[in-house]
């Protein structure tokens, strides 16, 4: 399971390869829009529910003009949902107090927190995932770089995703030798486990101060340097202003509430 998943890690990679209308915006646009969808989000009062649903059309749009598959961000979604689980799982007990009722049934505010809480990760969260792999981990940290994020941060992070795929690799080589010398389940306890673990932690140590070495010695000052540079065009305010402002509105005007309004008063 932990190969498959970095497997899609992997495709990643190739998604923000390609060239689509989103791989070609400049990332610092992305960046910056994908910020204020997330704050518009977040300043929603806890009960809100119906105002969220509009804002799914960012990354309902992004998706398309990035080409990036539904599936994948469903199944990336799935992977880190039970924290957000964890998170409102006891709203529903700590508040009972009825907030809406249709008949015998009624709904508390802790089953309202509940549902707001989990819209707001699946926004934000996929909205993340599309911009990612639309744009790639590269692109994604040259624009923080050129948005003023410490330089040594952006290269953790690239050495990070870089070198994650040869730890896992390792991690995933040490865990078949030890099932091939567990004759009879032997060698299969957490004792093992706590030794292979420690053993990682020193291999991986040794690699990173080698890698450290090599890299000293060809002149790395803590700067990652490309051959191109980033350029933000009419197309990039186009797009940062068009959602900036498509953010606001959404936020300030209750979308959901009006037009059920006008629906009601227009069916009357």
């Amino acid at each position: 399971m932990i190969e498959s998943r970095f497997a899609d890690i992997g495709w990643m990679d190739a998604l923000s390869g390609r060239d689509t209308p989103l791989r070609r915006i400049d990332p610092r646009a992305k960046l910056l829009a994908t910020l204020g969808f997330i704050l518009a989000v977040l300043s929603f009062p806890k009960y809100e529910v119906a105002g969220l649903l509009p804002f799914f059309l960012y990354p309902v749009v992004l998706m398309s003009i990035g080409d990036v598959p539904v599936a994948f961000v469903l199944r990336r979604l799935a992977v880190v949902a039970p924290f957000a689980v964890f998170v409102g799982m006891f709203n529903p007990l700590l508040d009972r107090q009825v907030v809406a009722g249709v008949g015998p049934w009624v709904m508390t505010g802790g089953w309202l927190s509940f549902a707001s809480i989990l819209l707001r990760f699946a926004l934000t969260v996929g909205a993340t995932l599309v911009v990612v792999a639309g744009t790639g981990i590269h692109d994604v940290c040259r624009g923080l770089g050129a948005l003023g994020v410490p330089a040594a941060f952006t290269a953790q992070v690239l050495f990070l995703y870089r070198y994650l795929f040869v730890l896992v690799d390792d991690g995933m080589r040490m865990a078949r030798a030890r099932a091939l010398r567990s004759f009879g389940g032997r060698g299969m306890g957490m004792r093992v486990y706590g030794h292979m673990l420690g053993s990682l932690l020193l291999r991986t140590m040794g690699r990173a101060e080698r890698i450290h070495l090599a890299m000293r010695c060809r002149g790395f000052d803590g700067q990652v340097r490309t051959l191109t540079r980033l350029r933000f065009g009419f197309a990039d305010a186009l797009f940062l202003l068009g959602w900036s402002t498509a953010f606001v509105l959404l936020r300030c005007f209750d979308l959901p509430r009006r037009v059920g309004g006008w629906i009601l008063g227009a069916g009357t």
